[in-house]
């Protein structure tokens, strides 16, 4: 009986080990050696042009099956819970005085201020930033209008297609890519390490981050389409992006070398931070100097002094947002005498949500909703440079360059500071409430000086 076994058990060895052969044989042929050279076939865009026909015939198939079922597909407001009138506090003022009303306090006086603070509660400008946005059609997908439903058995069973697709083909696949990419920026930089300073090494160094950042972007099947790529950061400079997701860096570091500013780590991050270190001067901080000012600010003014040196890549709102605004940006970053490049990233939904919430979910399930999205489709916009100017400080500077990244990458630019997402508002903005609510109660000064 055994003897009819082995023969059974060594064809199965050999099936597996051709099976393994091909696998790795197409990595390489089709994703990691055109990820050394900076090539591609267009796969991934012809895949993403298949997707958005497959969404628009599916959303279709949801509308005319809503539509005879008679049920509501979308929902009556998309822009907010609640419809908020656009008059600001001076208007409301400006009103009131016309009224003639003596600059005396009013139970009717704080009815403004009632009204706002209930719209805050309902729905705030902040609150809403920390979730995923909301899709106006179906991507097959978990996450979804909450309107949608399985209207249709065809969209259903292909809704089930998808999920083998994405978990049985994808997900193994991109991991693969990930371990292959993140191996080989180990080992490589490493190696690097090893040589002498010189331009040898950077240009090596350069390289060995490039090739590494382009097969991890290729494990996201992100489509990236970069504009005006004649404002690329340079050396010398403090490349300043918004913050969507930590795989901003790969998506800029595929296109581009930076030198990187974080926190030491521990575990596999701990690992990649000592081996990259000794290829390529980045900037890792201990815990205990996270919070000196002084010695950050040294050391990124030292590192942009080196016009050798890579432009640092600094994300100055400090936490992650949804991808549909630009929140304060810390002024930290704006204070060195150096030249800014402004960077503008926007993410499309439609495929995957790229924005990682991090309050809910860790690093390792962020990452596999990643790998099992369809894809991570975004644009890059390289702004032109800037410089601060004369009698500017830090805050106006980073509020300018805050601006026209929102304005390019069709952001909403909010003054918020991105740390209320855990913190508390800070007593700067509960004093200048205070000081327009005593305005409108008892007046400005100069009201009172005229009566």
């Amino acid at each position: 009986m055994e003897s009819y076994l082995f023969p059974f058990d060594s064809l199965i060895y050999m099936l597996l080990g051709i099976s393994f052969t091909v696998w790795f044989t197409l990595l390489l042929v089709f994703i990691i050696v055109p990820a050394i050279f900076g090539v591609s076939f267009g796969i991934r865009r012809l895949y993403m042009k298949s997707l958005i026909k497959l969404f628009e015939w599916a959303t279709l198939r949801m509308e005319r099956g809503a539509k005879e079922k008679n049920q509501h597909l979308y929902k009556p407001y998309s822009n907010g819970i609640i419809a908020k009138e656009p008059v600001s506090l001076e208007q409301e003022i400006q009103e009131m005085k016309r009224g003639g009303a003596e600059p005396e306090f009013e139970m009717s006086d704080i009815f403004y201020f009632c009204r706002r603070g209930v719209e805050s509660i309902v729905d705030d400008e902040v609150t809403k930033r920390f979730t995923a946005e909301e899709l106006e059609s179906w991507n097959l997908l978990t996450r979804s209008n909450y309107n949608f439903h399985h209207i249709s058995t065809r969209l259903t069973a292909l809704w089930g297609v998808g999920v083998l697709i994405r978990y049985g083909f994808l997900l193994p696949l991109r991991v693969t890519l990930a371990f292959t990419g993140v191996g080989l920026l180990v080992v490589l930089t490493s190696i690097v390490g090893l040589l002498p300073n010189g331009r040898m090494k950077n240009y090596l160094s350069d390289q060995v981050h490039l090739m590494c950042y382009r097969i991890c972007v290729r494990a996201l099947t992100a489509i990236i389409t970069y504009h005006d790529s004649e404002n690329k950061p340079k050396n010398g400079g403090i490349c300043v992006a918004n913050h969507t997701s930590p795989i901003d860096v790969i998506i800029l570091a595929s296109d581009g070398c930076y030198a990187m500013v974080g926190q030491v780590h521990g575990g596999l991050m701990g690992v990649i931070q000592r081996a990259m270190v000794k290829a390529c001067p980045h900037i890792w901080f201990e815990r205990s100097e996270v919070r000196d000012r002084h010695l950050v600010a040294k050391r990124l003014s030292d590192h942009v002094a080196d016009t050798s040196k890579l432009p640092i890549l600094i994300f100055p709102e400090g936490t992650c947002i949804n991808n549909t605004s630009v929140m304060m940006f810390k002024k930290g970053s704006f204070e060195i005498s150096c030249t800014v490049y402004p960077v503008a990233i926007k993410y499309d939904p439609r495929f995957g949500d790229a924005f990682w919430n991090s309050s809910k979910f860790g690093m390792v399930n962020y990452l596999l909703h990643m790998m099992s999205s369809w894809a991570i489709v975004c644009s890059v916009w390289y702004l032109p440079p800037m410089s601060r100017m004369a009698g500017e400080d830090a805050v106006q500077f980073a509020n300018r360059v805050k601006a026209a990244i929102a304005r390019k990458g069709g952001l909403a630019d909010l003054l918020w500071d991105g740390g209320l997402k855990r913190g508390k508002v800070k007593e700067v903005f509960k004093e200048e409430q205070q000081k327009l609510y005593s305005k409108v109660l008892v007046g400005s000064s100069e009201d009172r000086s005229r009566s």
